[in-house]
């Protein structure tokens, strides 16, 4: 029987605490009722650090020509075809605007289209663009060797010999 007297004992103490006051045998209804605390959350560390948006770049020359005209000489070594860029030629920026240079290339003179010519067409848009902003013309010999991309920017252009 003492183990139960205890027991309501600490169940009466227990009952007192969560209702604020009076004892276990009093009215639910005179007990205050429960208070809620807001708790607004204040931060740890720093705020996470915004993301600027990606800026857009709006390229100048967009819809401009790049290529003005181009023209076929002979010289000592073979046919040569000068492909001299307009003003956006030489200065856009934009990607894919070097395919697009090369199509117009194409729409001036399909001839051209010869193994090898496009590799030297990308290789001065690229470098001699950079090197040699004023250059004239690009010159771009169907007569050189068709050696890929890499080999063709390793030999300034110009495989299979000098430019003369």
């Amino acid at each position: 029987m003492t183990r139960w007297r205890n027991g309501a004992a600490y169940a009466a103490i227990a009952l007192t605490a969560l209702t604020g006051c009076g004892s276990a045998g009093s009215d639910d209804a005179a007990a205050p009722a429960p208070t809620t605390t807001t708790m607004t959350p204040r931060p740890t560390s720093k705020p996470p650090a915004t993301i600027a948006p990606p800026t857009t770049t709006v390229d100048p020359y967009a819809g401009l020509p790049l290529i003005d005209h181009v023209t076929w000489t002979e010289t000592i070594d073979g046919p040569r075809l000068l492909v001299v860029p307009t003003v956006a030629g030489r200065k856009t920026s934009t990607p894919g605007t070097d395919e697009l240079a090369w199509q117009e290339v194409l729409a001036l003179d399909a001839d051209a289209d010869a193994p090898g010519m496009r590799d030297q067409f990308i290789c001065h848009w690229v470098w001699a663009r950079m090197v040699a902003p004023d250059k004239p013309s690009w010159n771009l010999e169907p007569w050189r060797p068709d050696v890929g991309y890499s080999a063709t920017v390793s030999a300034n252009c110009n495989p299979g010999g000098p430019e003369r």
